[in-house]
């Protein structure tokens, strides 16, 4: 509707051509691979930089604010612009200002029923992170409740992001780190010594988060930051659309969860009410192949979930799932 479709043909048309030019790798459409009547492509390029080529101390950059995904493998991970990329594929460097570096303890164990994202809704709402302590710092998470797995450490490395030149490492890689490249990737990764900070190294600040008192969070419209307790909320909302997926949802743990909740409401017969529309998109097709391979399908096709293949989907307003309505109040 804004007629944006012209430019976006036109970058699609020059994504080809470069690819041609250079004889590097094309994660491009699915129909690209001989199906004519696939949708999406291979994935969104932040998850396949983890599943593909991302490799812990690593620095990596990519003209997209939500580069810091690969931050969850201990990779300095970060977007740059458009002229900032040139020069790095001509010159194989990338200039910058070594940041300073934020500390987050989580501290305790997390409580069952609770993840990642609560974590990071929970810390996207601390009073200092909204005040703008976050811009332009390197966040380190620490502490017992960042030894989930890697899927649970990719929220953290997403969630913190969007365009104010923060940087992400999860954590040192550890044994985590090596079992999901092992997994994944099949590389046989070894931790040195080295791959970790020293001790007494100097931060910005120190935000401390007892996670045993975190409670499932939720966020209002309009901003991530805008987050609050499950428990807090005394309105029921109505739902006319419900998504999950693209580059922070669509992972192989969100849909794990997905299907808990969909395979439990199609064993009592339940679908999704007509008015409302339920959007599940992969964030890779590796991720599609999984859900094929764990029989997730039927449950989703059962209770009347529309699937998506991987593309820059509603969280960025641009397909299926996003609001075509202004809101009423």
């Amino acid at each position: 509707m804004p007629g944006l479709l012209p430019e976006v043909c036109a970058l699609s048309a020059a994504h080809r051509a470069f690819v041609k030019d250079y004889g590097i790798v094309d994660h491009g459409y699915l129909n690209a691979q001989g199906d004519a009547s696939a949708e999406g492509s291979a994935g969104i390029s932040h998850a396949m930089m983890a599943e593909c080529y991302a490799l812990p101390v690593q620095v990596a950059v990519g003209t997209d604010s939500h580069t810091p995904r690969s931050g969850a493998l201990g990779c300095l991970a970060f977007g740059v612009g458009t002229t900032d990329m040139s020069n790095a594929f001509d010159t194989g460097t990338v200039r910058m200002t070594v940041p300073q570096s934020l500390r987050i303890e989580f501290d305790g164990v997390i409580a069952a029923g609770v993840t990642a994202k609560d974590l990071a809704l929970h810390l996207l709402a601390d009073a200092r992170i909204r005040a703008g302590l976050r811009v332009g710092k390197v966040f380190e998470f620490v502490g017992p409740a960042t030894a989930v797995a890697h899927d649970g450490r990719a929220h953290h490395a997403h969630q913190h992001d969007g365009g104010t030149g923060r940087l992400h490492r999860l954590v040192a890689p550890d044994a985590e780190t090596v079992r999901f490249l092992k997994e994944r990737r099949g590389i046989d990764f070894t931790i040195e010594a080295w791959m970790k900070n020293d001790a007494g190294a100097p931060y910005a600040d120190v935000i401390s988060i007892d996670c045993t008192r975190i409670t499932p969070m939720l966020a209002a419209p309009g901003d991530p930051g805008n987050g609050m307790p499950l428990g807090a909320l005394t309105v029921r909302p109505r739902i006319n659309i419900a998504y999950g997926g693209s580059y922070t949802a669509g992972k192989r743990e969100d849909f794990d969860h997905y299907h808990e909740v969909l395979a439990w409401a199609a064993g009592r017969g339940l679908r999704v009410p007509p008015e409302v529309k339920l959007y599940l998109q992969f964030g890779t097709a590796d991720v599609h192949d999984y859900c094929v391979r764990k029989g997730y399908i039927d449950a989703f096709e059962q209770t009347g979930a529309i699937l998506l293949q991987p593309s820059c989907g509603a969280c960025a307003n641009c397909g299926p799932g996003a609001s075509t309505e202004k809101r009423s109040r």
